[in-house]
């Protein structure tokens, strides 16, 4: 039998062949590679699109009219070209709900003037784009149901009639396209030119007076729908041309003639909107 002592030195003998701890200083030093992240600095957009992407221009910067600018290095995505990117647009639908809202008061006080000059530096298209697609479909539904209400009242057959919506479709759309498109080349001769957006801006605002007053035409009474097409024709032909009056007054002489010839094409819109929409014709 071996003793306690034998057994230790075995124990000591398998602890010595065992692998001995490495010193301290014997480690290789533990190096790591320089990271290739990128860090940015903070944005101070808050909760509206970002990016570099500029109001669209034209080629001698007239195109936003006063306050509109482009990149200077942009080279092939600038001038007119720019105008067909989805990419030029969208600070035209970078709005508050709140401006929008404020826009639509201004709209509906035709007589203080103020809406291009507030507008002058943000000019939107997001307001003038549901303005116009609401209307549309209001003028549509409420026409249908006026026509409705009177061949039922004289015991009349009815049916629904789909060119109301493809009609009014092209009448809002074409009327606040084109007619802004028209105006801008207008004031361009007369050297008083004003920015394409800015205008289609004023004249979709425009239209928002005509929203409750397809409303009001539920009356049953003609006079009453007459009276309420009227106001709120001169209230948007009003609003446009107070706003406009004064930047087309330096187109010399005939700024009066151009005036006058806004506030006419406003009122002769509201009258086809009374006429297509809201006149029922019960003998047929």
């Amino acid at each position: 039998m071996m003793s306690g002592s034998g057994y230790t030195s075995i124990d000591n003998q398998k602890v010595s062949g065992s692998v001995p701890a490495a010193s301290g200083s014997d480690l290789p030093p533990v190096q790591f590679a320089a990271s290739n992240l990128q860090t940015f600095p903070p944005t101070e957009a808050k909760g509206k699109i970002s990016g570099g992407y500029q109001p669209p221009r034209d080629a001698d910067d007239t195109f936003l009219g006063p306050g509109g600018s482009g990149s200077p290095d942009e080279s092939q995505n600038s001038g007119w070209f720019r105008m067909f990117t989805v990419e030029a647009y969208k600070t035209y639908f970078d709005i508050d709900t709140s401006d929008v809202l404020e826009r639509i008061r201004e709209s509906l006080f035709p007589f203080k003037g103020s809406f291009q000059e507030k507008t002058a530096e943000n000019p939107d298209l997001y307001g003038p784009f549901w303005i116009c697609t609401t209307l549309i479909f209001v003028a549509a539904a409420i026409g249908a149901f006026v026509t409705y209400l009177e061949r039922k009242w004289h015991k009349k057959d009815w049916s629904y009639d789909i060119n109301l919506v493809t009609w009014s479709f092209g009448l809002f759309y074409g009327y606040v396209l084109l007619v802004p498109l028209g105006l801008y080349l207008i004031l361009k001769y007369f050297s008083a030119p004003s920015g394409l957006v800015q205008l289609w801006c004023l004249y979709g605002y425009s239209l928002f007076v005509f929203i409750p007053a397809t409303f009001l035409s539920i009356v049953p009474l003609e006079i009453f729908r007459w009276l309420v097409v009227g106001i709120a024709g001169f209230m948007s032909a009003t609003f446009i041309s107070v706003n406009m009056r004064a930047h087309i007054s330096s187109a010399g002489e005939r700024w009066f003639f151009i005036v006058a010839g806004i506030f006419l094409l406003q009122l002769a819109l509201a009258v086809i909107l009374k006429l297509y929409f809201f006149t029922v014709k019960v003998s047929s």
